[in-house]
């Protein structure tokens, strides 16, 4: 249930009579109704706002009575999926007693009434999340003491910034939304508001607003009209999602048949399937239904599309007669989720250094200073050569499945993977590089603000080793993942010149030790500048030694493809939940940890029963995954709704 509060106190342009002949602020209610709001309260002082709030235990709009707006723009700040706590903000010139706003990657850093580096003003407008209204509270009841100064609802968003709430900002594009004062103003902003087309429009913002370059002229040039007919037929997004996964898996099975024919239909599909990948989206931008379990699974549908496409340019790279086809696919899964862990982690650093900015003057200086000034530059020229060339360069989504269906419908599947590789570890060099010396530069540390334990995947093996303080947990873990990385030049190199990579068997044991050194650092902080890095390497150690097992004790090529996909699900399944704020899987205990299931492993090869060890353990951790989905998604909520529906003992019924 969502409750909305109109708060008339000082805002003259309450009573003013629209085009209709109603008060604004009469008006501003129906809207709120129509955005989605099941009550609307109108409150005629700060001190009444706190006294309400307190009363609510869900999510809560608060407008000023100022606001002309058409009720699409108060519906999609409702339903926001960027945070609990979100505001309007607009690109109005600044006026006495508004409160102003300066914003860092999305994120309301600052807001008073006269800010020199201000991005936008305040829109008089905002949605607070269940757990910050006792923030929401307190800052009414300081506004309603402090020195009255402007509106109600300007004094209220610059109090509960100042309480250090975290407050994302919602844009205003192609729809309309002002501030006004007096009738002349009021006329000026309802002329513009009938100017629009409201339906367009939100087709149109359906659209993101930047994306990247074949996205941008491939696909979102036509993309909205398949949105609109799937809004029409009564689609959801998740079911788009599906039908987008039926696309890839089709092209993938296609890709591994070979010949012209297939390669072409495959390449056809795994570009219309990219397109309705990017329709879901567009459709729950357009429809309002956004849903944590709907972002979770386009997360991890993106993610298991892609590595199917894989396995199927792998089997058919070799049943064309290259010999390491599978090879090759393995390690474009390996490369692209190593890249996929830096990029979320390096996403959550800038998240926290935008909370947190660096001081302006010397502090300020040094490359990391200037490669970020830099990259906020080119970002800012949008639509510039150097803008579409630093958007296509680090390999998107796009570019990848663009350049897979090219390649693959010309020249075929082992040119694809090749080039993905190449263009990879390209991306991969160029942004690491990058990224190490902005990241040296801010210097925040993340992994210390969350559960570093769930998100670094340690089990209880990593749990009971000692802390090795000094070297630091990404040194340990960079280490960690040289011993398997090392075994499996030297068993690809015996394999290659014929030679049997059975005989490295015995060296498992030191492989699995240096693998094992990455632990050392599983109980030490991770507040260095590069311990975002810590996850990534992880994940490198832990598929390297599964391809070690795998060349080492003879284990099919498909299966160690499998076995690391599985590996590869249940690392993004941490990930999307740490970009969704979602809580930890319910079944993560049972995982056994990165080191755990890897000690498993070596022991099984030595034993010389690599195979049916990586089909068992692989076949464990993806039934641990089904169940923790299934309880995260369907039994976990349906015990809450049912707790929620039974009533409290002697409650009364209104």
């Amino acid at each position: 249930m969502t409750v909305a509060i109109v708060l008339a106190a000082g805002a003259p342009a309450a009573g003013l009579p629209t085009g209709t002949g109603e008060p604004l602020a009469d008006r501003l209610a129906g809207q709120l109704h129509r955005a989605g709001a099941d009550r609307v309260h109108t409150v005629t002082d700060l001190q009444a706002l706190a006294a309400l709030v307190d009363t609510l235990t869900g999510p809560v709009l608060v407008t000023g009575a100022d606001l002309v707006a058409h009720t699409a723009v108060l519906r999609h700040l409702a339903t926001s999926p960027v945070g609990p706590t979100v505001a309007l903000v607009l690109t109005d010139p600044p006026a006495a007693g508004r409160t102003q706003v300066r914003e860092e990657r999305g994120q309301v850093v600052d807001a008073g009434p006269e800010l020199p580096d201000a991005t936008g003003v305040f829109g008089g407008a905002l949605r607070v999340g269940a757990d910050d209204l006792p923030a929401l509270a307190a800052a009414a009841r300081s506004a309603a003491v402090a020195p009255a100064a402007g509106a109600a609802v300007d004094r209220l968003f610059a109090a509960l910034t100042d309480l250090g709430t975290l407050t994302f900002a919602h844009r205003v594009r192609l729809l309309v939304a002002h501030r006004v004062a007096d009738p002349a103003g009021l006329a000026v902003a309802e002329t513009a508001l009938a100017g629009v087309d409201e339906d367009r429009a939100q087709l149109r913002l359906s659209v993101k607003e930047r994306d990247d370059f074949f996205t941008t002229y491939f696909v979102s040039t036509w993309s909205p009209y398949v949105t609109k007919a799937c809004a029409r037929l009564g689609l959801t997004p998740t079911g788009v999602t599906m039908i987008s996964v039926l696309f890839a898996v089709v092209a993938a099975v296609l890709f591994g048949a070979g010949g012209r024919p297939a390669l072409v239909a495959g390449a056809v599909l795994l570009y219309l399937g990219f397109v309705l990948d990017c329709v879901d989206g567009q459709l729950a931008r357009y429809t309002r239904h956004f849903s944590a379990w709907g972002g979770w699974l386009d997360t991890m549908a993106d993610r298991a599309k892609e590595y199917l496409v894989y396995a199927g340019l792998g089997y058919g790279a070799t049943h064309a007669g290259f010999r390491y086809g599978w090879a090759l696919a393995i390690a474009a899964m390996t490369l692209q989720t190593v890249r996929h862990m830096t990029d979320a982690w390096y996403g959550v650093l800038h998240d926290e250094a935008a909370r947190r900015p660096r001081p302006a003057g010397p502090a300020a200086g040094g490359i990391g200073g200037k490669l970020n000034a830099a990259s906020t530059r080119v970002q800012a020229d949008t639509g510039s050569v150097s803008y579409w060339l630093k958007r296509t360069v680090v390999f998107p989504i796009g570019e990848r499945w663009a350049l897979i269906a090219v390649t693959a419908a010309l020249f075929g599947p082992l040119v694809s993977l090749v080039s993905v590789l190449v263009w990879g570890v390209l991306a991969f060099g160029y942004t690491g590089a990058l990224r190490t010396l902005r990241a040296r530069w801010m210097w925040v540390p993340v992994l210390d603000t969350v559960d570093a334990t769930l998100h670094r995947d340690d089990g209880p093996l990593a749990a009971r080793l000692p802390v090795v303080r000094p070297m630091g947990p990404l040194t340990l873990a960079v280490l960690g993942a040289l011993g398997p990385a090392v075994l499996l030049a030297v068993g690809l190199f015996r394999a290659v010149g014929d030679g049997d990579p059975g005989g490295l068997r015995w060296w498992l044991p030191v492989a699995l030790v240096v693998l094992l050194v990455a632990g050392l650092g599983a109980g030490a902080a991770h507040n260095g500048p590069l311990d975002w890095l810590v996850p990534a390497a992880l994940r490198a150690g832990e598929y390297l030694f599964a391809a070690v097992v795998g060349v080492v004790g003879g284990v099919p090529a498909w299966l160690v493809f499998g076995y690391v996909f599985v590996l590869t699900v249940h690392h993004y399944d941490l990930t999307a939940r740490l970009e969704k704020r979602q809580a930890a899987p319910p079944l993560h205990a049972w995982t056994l940890g990165w080191e755990g299931r890897s000690v498993l492993l070596a022991v099984a090869a030595i034993a010389g029963f690599a195979t049916p060890a990586m089909a068992t353990i692989g076949t464990y951790l993806l039934v641990v995954f089904v169940a923790s989905v299934v309880l995260a998604w369907v039994v976990l909520p349906a015990r809450a709704g049912r707790a929620a529906a039974v009533p409290v003992r002697g409650a009364s019924p209104g």
